[in-house]
């Protein structure tokens, strides 16, 4: 799993005048939960580009006063115009308690199907994973190999061994779906064999 490291600082004082403040200096009001207290801090705006426009999930390690926090964000508010990062919330890792990320599909080989001319379809490009924080993988790779024309590959078919998939069981993930030109394949195919 990335890593991706910020600097923060400790906000002296709480409320809306010291928000406003803070974003007038580019910087970002956040809080961090999860181990007993809450601790209230801030960041700049601009250390917030390497986790929003970039797929792939992360963890984040954030230095407060000189105290590093290994932290995934939990959520962000934006502004309705701007769409600048109004506010973030975060949430403090322990090696021992699991968590739930959005984490994306990717899969690897050529298919059957689609060598005959179909189509291979992300029916979820995401799925919801469930991990101890070391365990939590970074993508769900299928191997989609052997999935001929109208097969599937569904939640229950995914083999996990560190980590628990939430979407429900019978859901879809990938599939691959017929084309004029795998109709025009298989008929071949049927022509072939009847004579």
């Amino acid at each position: 799993m990335r890593i991706v490291s910020m600097s923060g600082s400790l906000r002296e004082n709480v409320g809306k005048k010291d928000a406003k403040a803070l974003r007038r200096e580019d910087r970002v009001p956040c809080v961090m939960y999860g181990k007993g207290e809450q601790v209230m801090f801030s960041v700049e705006q601009k250390a917030f580009q390497r986790i929003l426009f970039n797929p792939e999930p992360c963890y984040v390690s954030i230095d407060i006063n000189g105290t590093a926090r290994k932290a995934m964000l939990k959520d962000i508010d934006f502004h309705p115009v701007t769409e600048i990062v109004y506010h973030a919330d975060f949430y403090e890792l322990t090696d021992d308690k699991p968590v739930v990320m959005s984490i994306p599909v990717h899969t690897t080989g050529t298919s059957k199907g689609v060598m005959k001319g179909g189509k291979l379809v992300y029916k979820q490009k995401r799925l919801k994973v469930k991990a101890l924080p070391g365990d939590m993988p970074s993508e769900v790779l299928l191997d989609v190999t052997n999935l001929d024309v109208a097969q599937r590959i569904r939640v229950q078919d995914i083999a996990t061994e560190k980590y628990e998939i939430l979407n429900p069981k019978s859901s879809e993930v990938v599939n691959v779906v017929s084309t004029r030109a795998s109709a025009t394949a298989a008929s071949g195919e049927e022509e072939a064999a009847a004579e």
